[in-house]
C-alpha cells in the first residue's frame, strides 16, 4: 500500500511537471516573436563583428581606428552555381560629431546586392562587413544607391594584427571589405555589388519614414535597444578616429 502511494505520488509530481512546462511555453515562445528581423540582424552584426575584432586573424585594429563607418551584413547566401543570386541585409553605423570625432550613431539598414560575391558550395552562408574610410565614402552612401568599384572604390582589406607597409594604399581605397564563411576571415573584393539603403527596414525599426541622414548625420532618432551591444562593442574597440 505504501509503495502504491509512493507511485502514485510520484506520478502526481510528473504531471505537475509537465503541466508547468506546458503552461511556460507560449511564453518562450511569445518572447522569440517579439524579436523583429530588424532586431535579430542587429544581434547578428555584433556577433559578427566581436568574432573579427577579436581573432587573431581579423580586422586590424588600426584601420578601423581609420574607418567612419562600419556595414556588417550577415549570413548572405548564395545559391550554388546560381550567378547573381547573392543578396544580404545589414546595418551601418557611423561615427557622430563634427569631422567624425564623436561615438558611434544610431544605425540604419542596408542591402547589399551583386554576382560578385564568389561562388559558396553548397549554399554557404557568407558574412561581410565593410569599412567606410572618408568621407566621400560616407556622403556617397547617405544619398544613393552606389556600385562598389564604380561609384565608390573598393578593395579587400588586410587581416591580422600587423599591417604591411602599404597601408597607404589601402587607406586609398573608400571602402575595404572582408568576409568570414566557416569561421575563416579574409579580405574579398566586392568589385561589381550594390549598396543601397533598406528603406523599409529603417522603418520597422524605427517606426516611421527615416532617411538615412536622418538617422545617421542629423541624429532624430535614439539608437534602439537592440543596437546597444554593437555601439557598445565599437565604443570600446575604437572610441576615437585616427586621422
Amino acid at each position: 500500500m505504501k509503495a502504491m502511494d509512493t507511485k502514485r505520488t510520484g506520478i502526481r509530481r510528473w504531471a505537475i511537471a509537465i503541466v508547468g512546462v506546458l503552461a511556460l511555453a507560449p511564453l518562450s515562445f511569445a518572447r522569440a516573436e517579439d524579436f523583429t528581423k530588424e532586431q535579430v540582424r542587429l544581434r547578428d552584426a555584433h556577433a559578427v563583428m566581436e568574432e573579427a575584432l577579436h581573432v587573431p586573424e581579423g580586422i586590424p585594429h588600426d584601420l578601423l581606428d581609420r574607418a567612419r563607418c562600419v556595414i556588417v551584413i550577415p549570413s548572405v547566401l548564395k545559391a550554388a552555381f546560381v550567378v547573381g543570386a547573392s543578396y544580404g541585409r545589414g546595418v551601418m553605423t557611423c561615427r557622430t560629431g563634427d569631422d567624425a570625432r564623436g561615438p558611434w550613431g544610431a544605425p540604419a539598414m542596408y542591402a547589399l546586392e551583386g554576382g560578385s560575391f564568389g561562388l559558396q558550395i553548397g549554399g554557404q552562408a557568407t558574412d561581410y562587413i565593410l569599412l567606410v574610410m572618408n568621407p566621400h565614402g560616407v556622403n556617397s552612401l547617405l544619398h544613393s544607391k552606389v556600385r562598389l568599384g564604380g561609384d565608390l572604390s573598393v578593395a579587400a582589406g588586410p587581416v591580422g594584427r600587423d599591417l604591411s607597409a602599404d597601408t597607404d594604399a589601402y587607406m586609398r581605397s573608400e571602402i575595404l571589405s572582408y568576409s568570414r564563411a566557416r569561421g575563416v576571415f579574409a579580405g574579398l573584393s566586392l568589385e561589381g555589388s550594390t549598396l543601397r539603403p533598406d528603406n523599409d527596414a529603417n522603418r520597422e525599426l524605427y517606426g516611421r519614414r527615416l532617411t538615412v541622414e536622418d538617422i545617421v548625420r542629423r541624429s532624430e532618432v535614439p539608437a534602439p535597444a537592440s543596437a546597444e551591444s554593437l555601439l557598445a562593442l565599437l565604443e570600446e574597440s575604437s572610441p576615437q578616429l585616427r586621422s
